[in-house]
């Protein structure tokens, strides 16, 4: 076998592997859903902790199947939000606490990766959308405040970290600014879940859609841009 067919059938393979597990994340993330509107919370348990290690592990082998690495920082930032998916399932204050504890690292990877490659590059629309998000978070804070009892200062630590993954993703493109809208989308759902607002029909099924197609819009969104990036030419 010449190395071009050896080379040809490796990758071959990271394909294959790359696309077998986005479909395992898809059929997890519609097993999930499925569970969560016919009212089976043991599949919904079961499926739960199983969808960011499967879009961790997707997002590292489809940069390997293209010939690069994977950002250092965004399996950790997946598998950090795996480990608070799984506290968030035990119900209680402590767990609770540190799987927000959890999601906050994860935040602190997702903001730090997007600054590395350039999120805040044109500081003019950087300042234009933090301000947008800012104007949201005052209005969402200020609006739950009274509700959240003991609550108060960890959601309000927690949904700044939220807002700046929002604001950082946005200097990256649609994808992955969409992909840290609906993150924040999704957690201000679980806000008003804390605050014992009137729930959405539907509304735990809302606050983890908005969350699955978040995940996926950031992971593939950060690698979509580094693929674009090394297309570009090099500088004379």
């Amino acid at each position: 076998m010449s190395p071009a067919t050896t080379t040809r059938a490796v990758l071959g393979g990271r394909l294959r592997s790359a696309g077998g597990l986005l479909g395992g994340f898809a059929a997890t993330s519609a097993a999930h859903l499925g569970a969560i509107l016919s009212g089976r919370p043991v599949l919904q348990n079961a499926t739960k902790p199983a969808l960011m290690p499967l879009l961790a592990a997707h997002s590292l082998a489809s940069a390997s199947a293209a010939e690069r690495e994977a950002p250092q920082l965004l399996a950790p930032a997946l598998l950090l939000s795996a480990g608070g998916d799984v506290l968030l399932q035990l119900k209680n204050d402590p767990a609770f606490l540190a799987g927000m504890g959890s999601f906050a690292a994860a935040h602190v990877c997702y903001v730090t990766m997007f600054v590395q490659r350039g999120a805040l590059t044109d500081r003019r629309r950087a300042l234009v959308v933090a301000a947008a998000y800012a104007t949201a978070w005052v209005g969402m804070i200020g609006q739950l405040w009274p509700d959240l009892g003991d609550l108060k200062a960890p959601v309000a630590g927690y949904s700044l970290l939220l807002a700046s993954t929002a604001v950082t993703s946005a200097g990256l493109g649609w994808r992955t600014g969409l992909g840290g809208a609906l993150f924040l989308l999704s957690d201000t759902l679980i806000a008003t879940k804390l605050a014992k607002w009137r729930e959405l029909p539907g509304h735990q099924f809302w606050i983890m859609a908005t969350y699955v197609l978040a995940q996926y819009l950031l992971a593939s969104g950060i690698l979509r841009h580094e693929h674009e990036r090394a297309l570009e030419p090099a500088p004379a």
